[in-house]
């Protein structure tokens, strides 16, 4: 019998030390973060009201920190990952001090249903305390944007200019359709009015007049192949088809609105564009935002995302939120040939910028010789 003890250890114990501050070097951006955050006041964009039946509220002013420093260190980050990282990641566990890591689950209810609307003033609140300590110049504001493909499928364009050409053709085959019916319902002393546009609403009242002249049963009606139809059934059938089709037209024109030409069927927020890295190689548009930013000094002092292809269309929105925020129109808003138009010189002139874009022929007329001896003729 062996009468040696036997150890329980593993070569591998962890130690962990009482101050955590002494393994974070002091020039990670972890202190910096906490600085600027430690002079707002985060609790007018949080819940108050407590709970009075389930678990207690996970404190949320930690939970912004994380979740903010998560996408400041990473920029997009996964609700899994930063998950993760509050339980791998000494930084995130200092920035909870003695709070449990945080689901998954509770960082998405929280982003969705506290944080989803006030971004925007916490960014302002934010931005306002860094450019009082530096000093930051709002007058000279650098502006460009870039396309960002959507998380959507390439293959699901919906175009508003297809739509309505397609609409017209059922107006069409409606009209056809209507001066068939107008002859089966003759005996009446009834006819249906011929337009050269026609509302849904007056395609199913007419659907309605039909069916009560005929006589004709819809919930009756014999359905399937190898069924003889009657005329009343087959004038039923194709307005109804062309009434589902001009229903379905409207919807795609309505999602597309006025200042857009398509949109995605699994995004309906993101437009068809091209992006700068045509992977495809065939010049295809694919679904994406314009994302829009305004620089001051190296900080960004604006954002703002659109569904405009063009830069040109962005201008004006940009600088009106960045009025918003700053009470202050910048006086020289610096930016491509891209933004260069007559409406944007304009908009300049009535606000008192200075213009400070190129216009779109700028490169070409500057490096054309023949352009220049006629204006020196001139």
């Amino acid at each position: 019998m062996n009468n040696q003890p036997q150890e329980y250890y593993t070569p591998y114990q962890l130690k962990f030390p009482i101050e955590i501050e002494k393994i974070i070097e002091t020039t990670d951006p972890v202190y910096a973060f906490c600085e600027v955050m430690n002079h707002i006041d985060l609790s007018k964009y949080l819940t108050t009201e407590d709970r009075r039946t389930g678990r207690p509220r996970y404190e949320e002013e930690t939970l912004l920190k994380v979740i903010l420093f998560a996408f400041m260190e990473n920029g997009y980050e996964s609700l899994r990952k930063i998950e993760k990282l509050c339980k791998t990641d000494i930084r995130f566990m200092w920035l909870l001090q003695d709070n449990p890591p945080p689901s998954h689950s509770t960082i998405g209810n929280f982003m969705n249903n506290v944080l989803n609307r006030k971004i925007d003033e916490i960014f302002a609140d934010i931005n306002s305390y860094i450019f009082t300590v530096e000093n930051v110049d709002l007058n000279h504001v650098y502006i460009d944007g870039t396309k960002i493909e959507a998380n959507a499928n390439k293959y699901s364009w919906v175009w508003k200019k297809s739509c309505e050409k397609n609409r017209l053709k059922v107006f069409a085959r409606i009209t056809e359709l209507l001066g068939e019916m107008n002859e089966k319902i003759s005996s009446f002393c009834v006819k249906f009015g011929i337009r050269e546009e026609y509302a849904i609403e007056y395609l199913e009242q007419i659907q309605q007049q039909y069916v009560k002249l005929c006589g004709f049963d819809p919930e009756t009606a014999i359905r399937g192949r190898g069924h003889h139809k009657t005329i009343e059934q087959r004038h039923y059938d194709k307005l109804s088809e062309y009434i589902s089709r001009l229903k379905k037209y409207a919807e795609h024109i309505k999602i597309c609105g006025d200042e857009r030409n398509s949109y995605s069927k699994t995004d309906h927020d993101a437009t068809f564009m091209r992006m700068k890295k045509d992977y495809m190689g065939n010049d295809q548009l694919l679904p994406g935002y314009n994302i829009q930013l305004g620089v001051c000094d190296e900080y960004i002092a604006v954002f703002d995302v659109k569904q405009y292809a063009s830069d040109m269309e962005c201008f004006k929105p940009l600088i009106e939120k960045f009025n918003q925020i700053y009470e202050k129109y910048p006086e020289y808003p610096v930016a491509d040939a891209g933004y260069g138009s007559f409406n944007n010189y304009l908009y300049c002139e009535e606000h008192g910028m200075k213009k400070y874009m190129k216009f779109t022929m700028y490169e070409k007329e500057s490096k054309d010789k023949n352009i220049e001896m006629i204006h020196t003729e001139q």
